[in-house]
Parts: C-alpha cells; sequence; structure tokens
C-alpha cells in the first residue's frame, strides 16, 4: 500500500490543469462585400487582429476561462471580412499555490485553448471564400505580463488621486 505522507505530514497534491469542457460562446463571421469581395486583388488586405482573456470562477478549483479573438480585414475603408470569436474552456485546477493562479489561468489556460479557437477562425474564413487566416502563435505570457503592468500603473494613478 502506497504511503500518502511524508515525514508524517500529508503530501502536497500535485499540481495538475484539466480541461472539463471546451465550447464556442460566441461566434460571427462576416462577408459584407461578397461576392465582389471574392475577386482576385492586386495586395493583401490590412488584416489587424485583438486578443483578449478573461477568466471567472465557477467553484474553488473550476473556472471558465474565455479566449476572445477579432479578426478583421479591411481595403481602405471598406471590411473584406470580420470574424470574432469568444472560445471558452473549463477548467479544473488544483495543487497550484495561490500566487501562481493568476499565470496559469492567464497563460496556461489559453495556451491550451488556443490551437482550437485558431482553427475555428481559419476554417471560417477559408469557407468565406478566403485563404484562410492562420492567426500566429500568441505570446500569453507577455500578454499578462503586460496587462498586469497596466492594472499597476492604474492602481498608481489611483493613489495618487
Amino acid at each position: 500500500m502506497a504511503d500518502a505522507t511524508t515525514n508524517g505530514t500529508e503530501a502536497a497534491p500535485q499540481p495538475s490543469i484539466n480541461i472539463l469542457a471546451q465550447y464556442t460562446k460566441d461566434f460571427s463571421f462576416e462577408n459584407p462585400g461578397a461576392p465582389r469581395s471574392l475577386q482576385s486583388r492586386e495586395k493583401a488586405p490590412n488584416i489587424n487582429i485583438s486578443v483578449n482573456v478573461n477568466a471567472n470562477p465557477m467553484s474553488e478549483t473550476d473556472f471558465d476561462v474565455v479566449l476572445t479573438l477579432d479578426a478583421s480585414a479591411k481595403e481602405g475603408d471598406k471590411t473584406v471580412f470580420h470574424a470574432e470569436l469568444s472560445y471558452g474552456g473549463l477548467f479544473r485546477i488544483q495543487g497550484f499555490a495561490q500566487e501562481h493562479m493568476l499565470p496559469v489561468l492567464f497563460i496556461e489556460c489559453p495556451r491550451l485553448l488556443f490551437p482550437f479557437a485558431r482553427q475555428i477562425v481559419a476554417d471560417a474564413t477559408r469557407n468565406g471564400g478566403f485563404p484562410p487566416l492562420m492567426i500566429d502563435p500568441i505570446d500569453f505570457a507577455q500578454m499578462f505580463q503586460q496587462r498586469m503592468a497596466e492594472e499597476q500603473a492604474k492602481a498608481k494613478v489611483a493613489a495618487t488621486n
């Protein structure tokens, strides 16, 4: 029989991240200029992609993490296509120290969701008559650090007022 204690104390649970469910929360694809937008063009449209991550606790160990991708292609002031996707996952996170929870929620969880969300956007643009939009990998750690720096700056401004 395996002993679950070390020197008479209970062993801490091993850190784990489990995906309980993945889902499309909201999705929209617009091709407002069709069929004209499908004609060949001399140069590629300007593509702008924005990314956001939100996390909400569902219980002590379960969290709903939503990755939002917003991609638009424009030619001048005309929209060629616009795709918006909110793709979520229900995660069970156990065994992490409290100070590690935010990085797990805002770096590791979206990193696990991203390939699925990327594929949905690529399929939608291809099905809309365009080459598939293959979004480059996202550095969620850098996004998280930037977000934390912005929140610290806001807190400093609020403290001085």
